[in-house]
């Protein structure tokens, strides 16, 4: 009789331990299958294991007037291009808030033969194009911009693997984000391969380059399901249809696995990809550069031009679709850049009241794991509260809290403030979540 009872416990005890095993692993299980085999996991299993995302980014205080919003188009009008003799391009700059704290300098321009550009040739594109030799690599967690980079690599020869490259760009794991400049900067200073980033970029333009022989990584929204909701996205576009009215890439979360290429009409490629200002990384061999900058419009080979060409196409677009966030988002990215690189200040209120206006209408939660803008026009314009607003809105979430610049923008907050301590806090943690952030620390 003790026997039996001792076996009927030790059986309770096994379950029990089993099942409090497998409600606690059965949602990283569930989840990691949806990593690996995102179309065989039911919707139904996602919601089981999912935590209540927010709705969006917390909308501002202060609406703006329609004074303030009209004013952006008479300071484009006024802006005159900077003119260069023999203008080369740079690695696009970011606007550095002056802080006693920290200082987040340009990157290092790389040095590039002189090119005059030319208009695109007038010769017809090919009706459709697939480069060939360029295979999919599905992606570790969170881990898109390596694992794009690490395929366009490897279509120029160069071997390397995505673990490697992001360990490289984003030590901690559970970085979120990793800029275009990040990628841009590993290619030209880690592989004897040259690497540019642009905004601005147009479909045909997509196209142009892809029937030259190169692949474009592009930067883009995603919305894969209501459960995981918006987030942002690197994909390599490898190929066009224009019969079928497709672009084909390589998605590196969505697959297919075997290389065939994911395809996806002009008008949802082009969708998507305004949500990051049509961003877009080429990655060629040095001794191609001529080539590259000859197929490139002239305004997008000088950072001052290219931004305002893009934030005069974005303000005309706010009066065709007023109600587009990610317009008006983008228009403050870019007014936020023109008024770093010219130093006109007047500028930066401008790009807060586009930002506002995105804010209103309503912008994802995971906005500013990517772009940052707002976060430096606010701070040009003393709105110390809307930056602790949103950062507050970001550092709420587990996956927000290892986005090392949000701690960067909010200790230049602090600073601001005159709290020293939660200043040089804020800086410590960035520096603790990516020990590589180009920063200076003044003591």
């Amino acid at each position: 009789m003790w026997r039996r009872r001792v076996i009927w416990l030790t059986i309770l005890g096994v379950l029990l331990v089993g099942g409090v095993a497998t409600y606690l692993l059965y949602p990283r299980l569930i989840l990691a299958a949806y990593e690996r085999y995102p179309d065989a996991v039911p919707d139904q299993l996602l919601y089981l294991v999912a935590t209540p995302l927010p709705t969006a980014l917390p909308a501002p205080t202060a609406v703006a007037n329609n004074d303030q919003l009209a004013v952006i188009g008479e300071q484009l009008a006024a802006l005159q291009p900077t003119a260069t003799s023999s203008p080369t391009p740079t690695l696009m700059p970011t606007f550095t808030p002056q802080s006693p704290i920290a200082n987040l300098p340009s990157p290092t321009p790389q040095p590039t033969p002189t090119v005059t550009p030319v208009p695109p040739t007038a010769v017809p594109l090919p009706a459709s194009v697939r480069l060939e030799n360029i295979e999919v690599i599905p992606q570790k967690f969170n881990n898109c911009g390596p694992a794009n980079l690490t395929i366009t690599l490897g279509y120029h020869g160069v071997a390397v693997n995505q673990l490697d490259v992001g360990a490289a760009i984003k030590p901690n794991y559970d970085d979120r984000n990793v800029s275009p400049g990040e990628l841009v900067d590993y290619v030209n200073n880690e592989t004897s391969l040259q690497a540019r980033f642009f905004v601005g970029g147009s479909l045909d333009l997509l196209k142009q380059l892809l029937a030259a022989g190169y692949p474009v990584i592009i930067e883009k929204g995603l919305y894969p399901n209501a459960w995981e909701g918006w987030m942002g996205h690197y994909l390599t576009v490898i190929g066009y249809d224009d019969a079928a009215q497709e672009f084909i890439s390589l998605d590196t979360f969505l697959g297919p696995w075997d290389s065939s290429g994911r395809r996806d009409s002009y008008d949802t490629v082009d969708e998507f990809w305004q949500m990051f200002n049509h961003t877009f990384i080429l990655v060629y061999p040095p001794e191609d550069e001529a080539e590259v900058l000859a197929l490139l419009p002239p305004e997008l080979i000088d950072p001052v031009t290219m931004w305002q060409a893009t934030a005069v196409t974005n303000q005309t677009l706010t009066t065709a679709q007023p109600d587009n966030p990610y317009i008006w988002f983008n228009l403050g990215s870019s007014l936020t850049h023109l008024a770093g690189l010219t130093d006109n200040a007047t500028l930066y209120a401008s790009a807060a009241a586009a930002f506002d206006q995105a804010r209103t209408i309503g912008l994802p939660w995971r906005m500013l794991w990517y772009q940052f803008e707002p976060y430096e026009a606010y701070l040009a314009n003393g709105r110390l509260d809307d930056v602790f607003t949103l950062s507050d809105a970001i550092l709420s979430t587990e996956g927000g809290y290892h986005v090392e610049e949000t701690h960067y923008y909010r200790s230049l907050a602090y600073q601001a403030q005159g709290n020293d301590t939660e200043a040089e806090a804020a800086l410590a943690t960035a520096l603790e979540l990516n020990p590589n952030l180009p920063l200076t620390v003044d003591n």
